[in-house]
């Protein structure tokens, strides 16, 4: 089997990758981002490939050979918002441009798209479905809308077996804080544990639908490995979350660190990326995903105590 991961130069991409790598039955893996990479792990079936998928050639590239595509790549919420022509161009005719790939190469791969509930807006419902009607409130969120528009078709078509799946917010991401409306979320917990102090531009009272980041590389698999036909005419999953206030999250992080840390987080309200996350669910029915074999977290400080436990083994060391 061959696989191709756009946006293979993010945190979800590489532990993507490291998870395929352990199937004996996958024969490579092309990691494709615009970034220049570093291998990170000695396989002579990775691929580090160079690429910009609004170019189409670069898009044939990708494609070429594979089994299954996971496309991960994009502009983050923050960015798009700022930057219209940037968002669309990645966020739309990249997309088309690695579906077009696709279908000029007969194989008629599974295509999984990663989608965001930034395509939900209000008003919403109290619990919003997988058949809940999609209004983003984002250039972001009309961007995965568009996305998920274009899987759909190309499925439909015969070009792809396409399968989008709604990815909650992924806390708690490792690194620097990114272009996303919802870095916050992380960077109130990661930050914290670092030793430096975290801006929340929102209220204590937002509720937000978070997911691990091992829970969604579990699911993007979970996603990748169903059947056309278990999936059935609606190749949408909203993905298993937990719904948390961000004042449950601080608490939940002086249980796990103590107060010192907690007290790390200082609010100061962002007006643009209130709005944007404000917009978003945060509460879910996903009794479908569930059946599908999809996977939950069970609650918030298993997401911190995780986080934690993957910075202990790549050796990153947290202040006292």
């Amino acid at each position: 089997m061959q696989i191709a991961i756009t946006g293979g130069g993010g945190f979800l991409g590489r532990r993507l990758a490291r998870s395929l790598l352990a199937d004996p039955d996958v024969e490579r893996v092309v990691l494709a981002d615009a970034v220049p990479q570093q291998p990170f792990v000695e396989d002579a079936r990775l691929v580090i490939l160079k690429a910009n998928l609004t170019d189409c050639r670069a898009a044939e590239t990708v494609a070429q050979g594979a089994d299954v595509i996971f496309h991960l790549a994009a502009v983050l919420s923050g960015q798009a918002e700022a930057e219209f022509d940037v968002g669309m161009s990645v966020n739309i005719d990249a997309t088309r441009s690695l579906l077009e790939a696709a279908r000029a190469g007969g194989r008629r791969p599974r295509f999984v798209f990663t989608s965001s509930l930034a395509v939900f807006g209000p008003p919403l419902p109290p619990v919003v479905t997988d058949e809940t009607a999609v209004h983003p409130q984002s250039s972001y969120g009309a961007e995965k809308a568009v996305g998920e528009l274009l899987v759909a078709e190309y499925s439909r078509r015969g070009y792809v077996d396409g399968r989008v799946l709604r990815l909650p917010t992924v806390c708690v991401r490792p690194g620097r804080p990114n272009a996303a409306a919802s870095s916050f979320v992380s960077g109130i917990i990661r930050g914290p544990l670092h030793g430096e102090t975290a801006i929340c531009p929102a209220s204590r009272e937002l509720e937000l639908w978070l997911s691990s980041p091992r829970a969604v590389v579990q699911n993007l698999l979970v996603g990748a490995a169903l059947s056309a036909e278990a999936l059935g005419p609606l190749r949408i999953v909203n993905l298993p979350g937990i719904t948390v206030t961000v004042a449950e999250m601080i608490a939940s992080l002086e249980r796990v660190a103590g107060s010192e840390v907690a007290a790390r987080v200082v609010f100061n309200e962002d007006p643009v990326a209130r709005r944007i996350v404000s917009s978003w669910p945060a509460r879910f029915d996903v009794r479908r995903a569930l059946a599908l074999g999809f996977g939950r977290d069970r609650e918030f400080e298993d997401l911190i105590r995780e986080f934690l436990a993957d910075e202990a083994a790549e050796g990153a060391v947290r202040p006292a």
